[in-house]
């Protein structure tokens, strides 16, 4: 709801932007400052900075983090506005004193969405992907299950070591630092089904489960994934998927690429110009795919 309500305010300032900039004349006349020298020239540029906002709210897969913009600009407004109104006599100040009003009541919807926005991104980062892989159920879960082989296909993962049946350490590539601690497995259902959630204390607060069911047919392993990210494990998430240029949710997308082409081919399929190895990592050095033989 709130990020539909954010796309709403996006629409919004596609129309205002595209207002402002065709007719700019006409937009200071009904604020009652086109009297001012350079009304014109503020009206295109408080048009351009509209269609800024639009781009953010429209482009963007959590839009509304990005109502605070929308209230910055508003505050502006109602700044030039309120000075506007107050130097103006008559009609002028009658026009200026309704677009302050009208800009006021804006904000107040500018205001409420960001708040909202700023509440959701404070909750816990739900991330979900999934991918069928042409092999038996079985040796899939099996793969999983056995968690050093993680990093063979999780970019962000250096090291996984197992300390007992239940559980293990993880070495994480952060953004400055590499961050370190320990998961348990919570459930696990052999061929089916395997949760995991960061051992409270160790620095990192993150949850998963992957579930492991025929794919249609009997062909293949369907393999859904869920993770959560607490506040620490968010920050975590975010920052190192900002560092590969990637959203979360679409990095774990590649992760499971990856491991399909570790399932089905024995390892992540790179060109001839990525000679580092295998661990998944170092395939963000690879250059693209030469054609062979010199081929266009």
């Amino acid at each position: 709801m709130t990020d539909r309500f954010a796309r709403a305010l996006g629409w919004t300032s596609l129309a205002l932007g595209t207002a402002q900039l065709a007719a700019p004349r006409a937009l200071t006349r009904l604020c009652g400052v086109d009297d001012a020298p350079a009304a014109t020239t503020v009206a295109r540029l408080v048009g351009g900075r509209e269609l800024l906002h639009a781009a953010l709210l429209l482009g963007a897969k959590n839009p509304a983090q990005w109502a605070w913009t929308r209230v910055a600009g508003d505050t502006m407004d109602l700044g030039v506005l309120g000075r506007a109104a107050a130097n103006r006599t008559g009609t002028r100040r009658a026009r200026a004193l309704c677009a302050l009003g009208a800009v006021a009541g804006i904000a107040v919807l500018d205001a409420v969405c960001a708040r909202r926005g700023t509440a959701k991104a404070k909750g816990p980062l739900l991330v979900r992907a999934s991918i069928t892989i042409n092999k038996p159920r079985e040796e899939v879960y099996r793969f999983w299950r056995e968690l050093e082989n993680l990093p063979a296909f999780m970019v962000h993962l250096d090291s996984v070591r197992t300390l007992d049946q239940r559980r293990s350490r993880w070495k994480a590539k952060g953004p400055v630092v590499d961050l370190e601690w320990e998961a348990e497995i919570i459930d696990e259902r052999a061929g089916d089904l395997l949760a995991w959630r960061s051992v409270p204390g160790t620095g990192v607060s993150t949850a998963g489960l992957v579930s492991f069911t025929d794919g249609p047919g009997g062909r293949g392993t369907v393999v859904d994934v869920s993770l959560e990210y607490g506040m620490h494990g968010r920050k975590l998430a975010a920052a190192v998927a900002r560092m590969f240029g990637e959203h979360p949710e679409q990095q774990v997308r590649d992760d499971l690429r990856r491991f399909k082409q570790v399932m089905e081919t024995g390892e992540v399929v790179r060109s001839e110009g990525s000679p580092e190895g295998h661990r998944a990592l170092r395939q963000l050095h690879q250059r693209p795919a030469q054609p062979i033989g010199g081929r266009a």
